[in-house]
């Protein structure tokens, strides 16, 4: 049932038709489907087929948008059903988004599957202010905050609120794509659980609750690394560097010359992308994380038909402006090395 559901909700989404998407989770859902599995087996799945189809360069940012909403009002078509109403007999999870992650569908995936589980859940969407996210906790006294992070930029974000979380003494469970492939940036930051999707999330809490910080619990407040201020320069001078790196690839890359605003605008994006990435390898001190980046980055650069030889050049101008910092350069020349030795796919990654 779960991947018929799937390429039927697919078909709907893909039209942008809003009520066939709905209908199709309704339908599943009277016919008996179990709602969690309508969730990550059906929903979850259409959803990164989204992404994959994004970076393969077969759908537009606004159908990608588009379908988004779409399969979040097929989230609350699950909510809403029957078959959905269970009765809270477990404790409490706060679900959030780190300050500045805009990609709420999984975390929201993550609480409708709690509840599903038996959770009273306060599911406090995208975007969520660390301030605001203490004052929930204390307000309410939650068992577990679940925070969701996409997108590795928002690490130094996510330790702040690991950090303030745990010393309102409150545990924190992490999981997104942030958090590293193996949930290792989770243990760098010194989350209490890491967990890779909502089902595991789910059977994480209900196998072993998550004991709460002590009154002598002390919070992971600095990363030894960080002491060479190398991210902070980085994060404070990224609009200068990305102006910077513009120039240079004006004046060094000639194909640049010709190109239109829009392809200047995207540019000029990628680059502030670049610098942020730069910084996020820089704070968890794994050149890894930005290898990874610029990897994807080529494949999705050649799914539009730009040359993935354009990124050399421009780390390479990054490169000299950060001479000076070692750690930087050394980031930057392992992401080059990987570049010109391993054959992009037009499709966000190797092959």
């Amino acid at each position: 049932m779960p991947a018929f559901l799937a390429e039927r909700l697919w078909t709907a989404v893909l039209a942008g038709d809003e009520r066939a998407a709905a209908a199709v989770v309704r339908q599943a859902l009277d016919d008996g489907a179990d709602p969690e599995a309508v969730l990550l087996d059906g929903i979850a799945r259409v959803q990164g087929r989204v992404g994959e189809e994004w970076a393969g360069n077969r759908i537009t940012v606004a159908q990608e948008h588009a379908a988004t909403a779409i399969n979040e009002r097929a989230v609350a078509v699950v909510a809403e059903h029957p078959a959905a109403a269970i009765d809270p007999s477990l404790g409490r999870v706060l679900v959030a988004c780190v300050d500045g992650e805009w990609h709420g569908l999984p975390a929201r995936l993550v609480a409708e599957v709690l509840k599903l589980r038996g959770w009273h859940v306060d599911y406090l969407g995208a975007h969520v202010p660390t301030p605001h996210l203490v004052a929930h906790i204390h307000r309410t006294g939650p068992d577990v905050v679940a925070l969701s992070g996409s997108l590795p930029t928002r690490l130094p974000t996510a330790h702040a609120t690991i950090t303030a979380c745990q010393a309102a003494g409150t545990p924190v469970l992490v999981g997104g794509a942030a958090f590293g492939p193996d949930g290792e940036y989770a243990r760098l930051l010194g989350a209490d659980a890491w967990a890779p999707d909502a089902r595991t999330a789910a059977d994480r809490l209900e196998r072993h609750p998550l004991p709460r910080p002590q009154p002598d619990h002390q919070p992971i407040d600095d990363l030894p690394h960080l002491a060479d201020q190398e991210y902070t320069m980085v994060a404070r001078t990224r609009p200068q560097l990305v102006r910077t790196v513009f120039t240079g690839l004006e004046n060094d890359y000639p194909a640049m010359r010709g190109y239109d605003e829009t392809q200047r605008e995207r540019t000029a994006e990628d680059l502030s992308h670049i610098v942020e990435f730069l910084g996020a390898s820089l704070y968890t001190g794994d050149e890894e994380l930005f290898s990874r980046f610029m990897l994807w980055t080529a494949g999705v650069l050649e799914a539009r038909g730009v040359p993935a030889r354009s990124l050399p050049p421009a780390l390479d101008i990054l490169g000299r402006e950060l001479k000076d910092f070692p750690r930087a350069t050394g980031i930057l020349h392992c992401a080059t090395k990987r570049l010109t030795s391993t054959p992009i796919s037009v499709f966000g990654g190797t092959e």
